[in-house]
């Protein structure tokens, strides 16, 4: 655990979910840029009404939650992570409201803070909606590090806010200053999106916040063609199901299932909902946000479906994927099988005989491969 040392005070601050010798930290240079600029240049002295979007781990949140904050992410983990910070710096959360991305935060807001994120269209989708929630007096700054602020990052501002200009940079971050254009109408959401399923009558609807919004992913194509089929599979789940294809085809082939959907993401989670619905309303599912299997009853799963994510927010790793596995060895019944498609050079297959002791080749082309393993 680090300490993030700013203007507002001293904070002790950790990644969620904690994980033994973790070297990232809580917070980036964005963070303080952001924080040091609001302590010189923004009179807080009053309390404010500040909506901050995109906090990972509440490092923004804690700094100012003397104010009366609203907190909006698409992330299950950063509502976690915000809460656990809280309680370690003795933060009482009486001036704090989280909503996920699936609501919108309907209020009258004195300052805006937005972290990037590497979605355009995330990043899109919340321009478009906080729009009716500000004005000419509303302050609204951004902050992301120099690699993940473009010319169409900036686009994005002035089609949806109005005037947008960026600060130099330090440390590699930058701000963006963005304001409020009375001449500029609110529009409605382009998100979610939807396309038909190839080969299928489905409609696959993707929130602004899912992977491969457009069509369909080659790595899910690969794996969709391999989804296995037996009377034996009772309760299938989707792990990291994005926009609930697979868990969908999965349904298609063994129509006696029960299948559940898990994401860390709102728009993940509500994506396979609609999907799902729309396709088979008469079958039975559940749809989760968690992290992982986290809280799963041990041998109360057939099969396993996973793509695992290997980025958590910025940070690239194998440690959701080394979860995701051993989680799935102890939600499994015996004789249960774990299924996963990842790309080749990830070498899964290493992880899957250290956890399982077997791992069996499914189908494998020139990036991608399919491997199950089997409980025993």
């Amino acid at each position: 655990m680090e300490i993030l040392k700013v203007p507002q005070g001293e904070f002790r601050l950790e990644r969620y979910p904690h994980r033994k010798n973790d070297r990232l930290r809580a917070w980036d240079a964005a963070d303080e840029y952001l924080l040091n600029y609001i302590s010189e240049e923004v009179n807080s002295e009053k309390k404010l009404k500040i909506l901050i979007v995109n906090d990972s781990f509440g490092a923004l949140a804690s700094a100012l939650s003397e104010h009366s904050l609203t907190v909006w992410t698409d992330s299950w983990l950063a509502h976690e992570g915000i809460y656990q910070n809280f309680s370690i710096n003795k933060i009482s959360p009486d001036n704090l409201k989280i909503f996920n991305s699936i609501e919108t935060p309907e209020y009258n807001y004195d300052l805006v803070l937005i972290k990037m994120t590497k979605s355009l269209a995330l990043l899109e989708d919340q321009l478009i909606r906080i729009k009716p929630f500000i004005s000419c007096r509303t302050k609204i700054i951004a902050a992301g590090m120099v690699k993940s602020i473009h010319t169409s990052t900036l686009k994005l501002f002035e089609k949806y806010i109005g005037p947008t200009k960026t600060s130099l940079a330090k440390k590699k971050a930058r701000l963006i200053f963005s304001t409020s254009d009375k001449n500029i109408k609110a529009v409605k959401s382009p998100y979610p999106k939807n396309y038909i399923l190839e080969g299928t009558n489905y409609v696959v609807f993707n929130q602004a916040n899912v992977f491969s919004r457009e069509s369909l992913d080659i790595g899910t194509r690969f794996f969709l063609q391999h989804i296995p089929q037996s009377e034996k599979y009772k309760n299938i789940i989707d792990l990291a199901c994005g926009n609930g294809v697979v868990g969908l085809i999965a349904a298609e082939k063994n129509p006696d299932a029960v299948i559940h959907f898990l994401d860390e993401s709102y728009m993940a989670v509500e994506s396979a909902k609609e999907t799902f619905r729309t396709a088979l309303n008469n079958r039975d599912a559940t749809f989760q946000v968690n992290d992982c299997l986290t809280g799963w009853k041990e041998n109360s799963a057939d099969l396993i479906l996973n793509n695992p994510p290997f980025h958590q927010d910025n940070a690239i790793g194998d440690e959701v994927a080394w979860k995701m596995f051993k989680q799935s060895k102890e939600i499994l019944n015996t004789g249960g099988e774990l299924w996963v498609i990842g790309n080749r050079h990830l070498a899964y297959h290493i992880k899957l005989k250290k956890i399982f002791n077997n791992c069996e080749v499914i189908a494998t082309n020139k990036k991608f491969v399919i491997l199950r393993t089997i409980k025993q």
